[in-house]
């Protein structure tokens, strides 16, 4: 029997840290983020469409996305964000779908699907977690100040820009809340690791009987 484990929490919070550790326990990872890059590639629909929404500011010199111009457009207008959800997400969820059809086939013990909103589309009752069906859900939790360091150091941006971008996510303590499991991935990576060898061995043994 597959456990299906729905994986998400804020930015700056370390999911894809602790998606690689899933994966060398041996689960099966399925990336949104991964997936929408693959679509968004140069001659893709799904770029032709967000070319023709956004406009050619969001289209580089040689064809491909400017994810920077594209995020500074989306993280301050809540309109422009559902704009481009609409236009991401049912592709997207469907090849997240397709996939994780295929392990469920091939008996993989457990099944991640990293989806970085996955609680605000049950909160707003639209989008992945209401199209979506999870055995499991997973938050991985830092503080919100622990987000806004981990944002500004990874997407050097200023302070102002990363509270925005934490801002534009449901509170993660909320998501906190709603999740079936936490990982507090404020720690070291041993910590981290502790955590989630745990949570693995917990879901793949419920599945085991």
């Amino acid at each position: 029997m597959t456990c299906i484990l729905g994986l998400s929490g804020g930015i700056g919070s370390g999911k894809s840290t602790v998606t690689r550790i899933l994966t060398e326990l041996g689960a099966t990872t399925i990336d949104a983020d991964a997936i929408v890059h693959e679509e968004q590639a140069a001659g893709k629909p799904m770029l032709k469409e967000i070319a023709a929404a956004f406009g050619d500011q969001v289209i580089r010199a040689d064809g491909s996305l400017d994810r920077e111009a594209l995020g500074a457009l989306v993280f301050r207008d809540e309109d422009a964000r559902a704009r481009l959800g609409q236009i991401v997400h049912p592709p997207v969820i469907a090849e997240m779908m397709r996939r994780a059809k295929a392990a469920v086939d091939a008996n993989d013990r457990l099944v991640v699907l990293d989806i970085p909103l996955l609680f605000e589309g049950r909160v707003s009752g639209r989008g992945s977690g209401a199209i979506m069906d999870f055995d499991e859900t997973l938050c991985i939790w830092v503080s919100r100040e622990v987000q806004i360091e981990r944002t500004m150091s990874r997407d050097d941006c200023e302070a102002a820009e990363a509270e925005r971008r934490v801002a534009a996510q449901l509170p993660i303590d909320e998501k906190r809340e709603m999740a079936d499991h936490v990982i507090d991935n404020s720690g070291t990576l041993e910590d981290t690791r502790t955590q989630v060898v745990a949570l693995f061995e917990r879901l793949t043994n419920s599945a085991a009987h």
